[in-house]
């Protein structure tokens, strides 16, 4: 071999040895590489099947994707439909579209599972919603999977207050859709906040529920409630509404995704003074109904925005994994006040606003599905 054939030929070695450790080397390498650039960064979020525009949960974190590409226009979007709310079911719509996509946003506790997709993609950056990533191998922690879950009893608190301090027939009611933990602090939480106006402010208001709808969480045990058992079952929800207003209650919080659309349809439909008090984001627009509006106020999670937050954080390389859980110190939790906006009598606005400064210092802690508290005990009431 001449000098300069192995010249040649040591060239070539190098740059195979380069392209080889730039496919298959370092992973975390990779990630770091792919998370300091946001150029042409493309994000997919699966969702239940009510999709990404909702009006509620779904739509909300895909506002939050839509807030970053407006700084990022380089950045892309993919919206995809798990088909039935099945965990499995989520999980495979996952792994169908892996490859494709620099970072995958799922929405959901249905999704939990999706981390034994995250460990085979290490290169895939993965943000879930509502969910804490399902164990792997005793692993709970990733350093590719950023799991926010929101106190939602809190926002479900601020619902029960207000539902209590402004009913005209002292019956209320939350209409959820799965018993998912989220779902079930929403329930928990209102009917902390209905327990806490009685006892605070002298109310005698009654949590009107339905045998027939009672929730069983995914421990199997039974929380009550009104459960539709679905987030996209428009016709259920109507016939939960109408089920509900004919017992008497007058103000119903509606947690139940798609389906609740069908307790606002009943709540439009019915006679009298009935509202309803929207979730996950300001529904305030939905209420709309001729020149009236049955919004009474929304209890939130400010979801887009923590969104918007984790996929800065990839565009600019700080990403990190972790489980994390956003209260009302953060502003992450709360409900909507802003003038015309809301419903809400001055009384009942600041009596909430009081209640707001309890919560967010640690004072006032609403039960959830899995924080050993109950809606009749829990700490401030």
């Amino acid at each position: 071999m001449t000098k300069n054939t192995r010249k040649i030929a040591m060239l070539l070695f190098t740059v195979l040895l380069t392209a080889v450790m730039a496919a298959c080397g370092n992973s975390s390498a990779n990630k770091e590489a792919k998370a300091g650039s946001n150029e042409g960064l493309k994000i997919a979020i699966v969702t239940s099947p009510s999709g990404v525009d909702d009006g509620s949960f779904n739509e909300d974190n895909y506002n939050g994707i839509l807030n970053f590409i407006k700084n990022n226009p380089t950045a892309t979007v993919k919206s995809v439909k798990e088909p039935t709310g099945d965990p499995a079911a989520a999980v495979q719509a996952v792994a169908d579209i892996v490859a494709d996509y620099d970072v995958i946003v799922t929405p959901g506790f249905q999704f939990a599972g999706v981390s034994s997709i995250a460990v085979e993609n290490p290169d895939k950056i993965f943000i879930m919603n509502d969910t804490e990533p399902a164990p792997v191998d005793g692993q709970t922690d990733f350093d590719n999977i950023y799991a926010m879950n929101f106190a939602e009893q809190e926002s479900g608190f601020f619902a029960g207050m207000a539902a209590a301090l402004e009913t005209k027939t002292n019956k209320v009611a939350v209409v959820n859709g799965i018993a998912y933990p989220s779902n079930v602090n929403y329930q928990f939480g209102f009917e902390s906040g209905v327990n806490y106006a009685n006892k605070v402010y002298g109310k005698n208001v009654e949590l009107v529920e339905l045998s027939g709808y009672a929730g069983t969480d995914v421990t199997g045990a039974d929380v009550g409630g009104n459960y539709a058992g679905s987030f996209a079952d428009e016709a259920t929800g109507k016939v939960i509404g109408n089920a509900l207003i004919k017992q008497g209650a007058d103000i119903i919080f509606v947690a139940a995704g798609g389906t609740g659309n069908g307790v606002f349809t009943a709540v439009k439909e019915a006679k009298g003074d009935v509202k309803v008090i929207g979730v996950d984001v300001d529904q305030y627009d939905d209420g709309a109904n001729g020149s009236k509006n049955i919004v009474l106020t929304s209890g939130v999670k400010f979801m887009a925005m923590n969104i918007e937050k984790a996929l800065n954080s990839v565009a600019d390389g700080s990403f990190k994994g972790g489980n994390v859980v956003l209260h009302a110190d953060t502003n992450s939790t709360g409900f909507i006040k802003e003038e015309g906006r809301h419903q809400l009598s001055e009384d009942t606005l600041n009596k909430m606003n009081e209640a707001y400064e309890l919560v967010k210092d640690g004072t006032i802690v609403p039960a959830s599905n899995f924080n050993e508290h109950t809606p009749e005990k829990f700490p401030g009431l």
